[in-house]
């Protein structure tokens, strides 16, 4: 499908600048070269797109049909093992001076600012979603330590997770980012828990009442900062790097309220192997709006004096084989929904999953599910693994 805007009209004289061809050659990638992960241009102006914007202009003229790879999550893979962001930061030196400074001066996940990401993300149509992830639509990393399929790695993923919680019958259990009810409908089915899940999204509200129907479910449209009441358990799977460095206190602090004093609280997230002042620009136009990927030294700065870390567990190497699921699921259900949406729209999902299946390979992308409780807890914790 996507030669029809592919079509290569590359001429003698369209040659790629001898820079970009030392740095691609750097990392191991050669422009119209025969290896796999070797980017293949169809059109001219992708050079002037990468020089001129970097990561921006790479996953737009993408986007766009200038270029294609057979196994782009690899090229992203060997761009990011020599850290070639730094190298050609001379490139965009502008540009990227003004999103670090955007960071830094505005709060980019404002409680104005929270449903965004719903909006622009989320809402996009329970459709894509439905048929690229598992039965029970878990749009957060899966646990492969004994999987050999999605299902049963989204299912151990819960498993785990509800028993380093020590969910008990009758217990009230807050999950702050409910996705599709996906966790919520688990716990309170196998563990017997009341559950509030709280979401920023209207589309993954409405569906998540429909399928936690029946169940001691409540599903919210509402933020974090705003929500009342006490809880003998609290989770947070995927909602973290929504958060933003400039509300992580508020966060903790709501969460640290929330939570009864002998409760333990699970927060799962992606983590930077070192510390990012800005989001991926592709990634923040076209996909996560003002999101933050953090760093284990910004996690245990916030959690100073409000938590106590039981247990912190990095199974970052799934999440590049959970991607792959998904694209693949992805691409194998594409005709059922081409129809509603453009090839632009086809181009920029894949680039999404296939690139970042390549930053995780990379590990410059680490996955963590950290255990915590408050330090009026007496109970001895142990850690859970599957």
């Amino acid at each position: 499908m996507m030669n029809s805007i592919s079509q290569p009209y590359l001429t003698e004289q369209s040659s790629p600048p001898p820079v970009l061809v030392e740095l691609f050659g750097y990392c191991g990638i050669a422009i119209n070269g025969s290896n796999p992960w070797d980017i293949q241009v169809h059109n001219p102006k992708v050079y002037d797109a990468i020089l001129s914007k970097w990561s921006l202009g790479l996953g737009e003229s993408y986007m766009d049909g200038y270029w294609d790879c057979a196994q782009l999550d690899e090229m992203i893979c060997r761009l990011l093992s020599k850290d070639l962001n730094e190298t050609v930061r001379g490139f965009a030196r502008v540009r990227m001076a003004r999103e670090v400074l955007r960071a830094k001066l505005f709060n980019l996940q404002s409680k104005e600012r929270a449903f965004q990401v719903g909006k622009q993300h989320y809402d996009i149509g329970n459709d894509i979603f439905e048929r690229m992830l598992d039965p029970r639509m878990m749009y957060s990393c899966a646990y492969w330590e004994k999987a050999s399929n999605l299902v049963q790695a989204q299912d151990d993923k819960l498993e785990m997770i509800c028993r380093k919680l020590q969910l008990k019958p009758g217990e009230k259990l807050l999950e702050i980012g409910c996705g599709w009810g996906g966790l919520a409908a688990y716990a309170a089915k196998n563990y017997g828990v009341e559950v509030i899940g709280i979401t920023v999204s209207t589309e993954q509200q409405a569906l998540a009442q429909e399928r936690c129907a029946g169940l001691p479910v409540t599903i919210e449209l509402i933020d974090y900062r705003d929500l009342q009441g006490s809880f003998d358990k609290i989770v947070s799977v995927g909602m973290f790097e929504h958060v933003g460095e400039k509300n992580y206190i508020a966060y903790f602090d709501a969460a640290n309220r929330l939570l009864k004093d002998d409760g333990l609280f699970l927060l799962h997230t992606i983590g930077s192997d070192t510390e990012v002042t800005r989001t991926d620009p592709w990634i923040d136009r076209y996909i996560f709006p003002n999101g933050k990927i953090p760093c284990s030294a910004e996690l245990t700065s916030a959690l100073d004096g409000r938590f106590l870390i039981e247990d912190w567990h990095n199974f970052g190497h799934d999440y590049d084989k959970t991607l792959l699921a998904w694209y693949g699921n992805f691409v194998q259900t594409w005709p059922q929904v081409a129809g509603e949406y453009s090839e632009r729209f086809y181009r920029m999902w894949s680039y999404y999953l296939l690139s970042c299946a390549g930053f995780f390979r990379s590990r410059q992308g680490q996955l963590w599910q950290l255990a915590l409780s408050k330090r009026s807890r007496r109970e001895v914790y142990r850690s859970v693994r599957l």
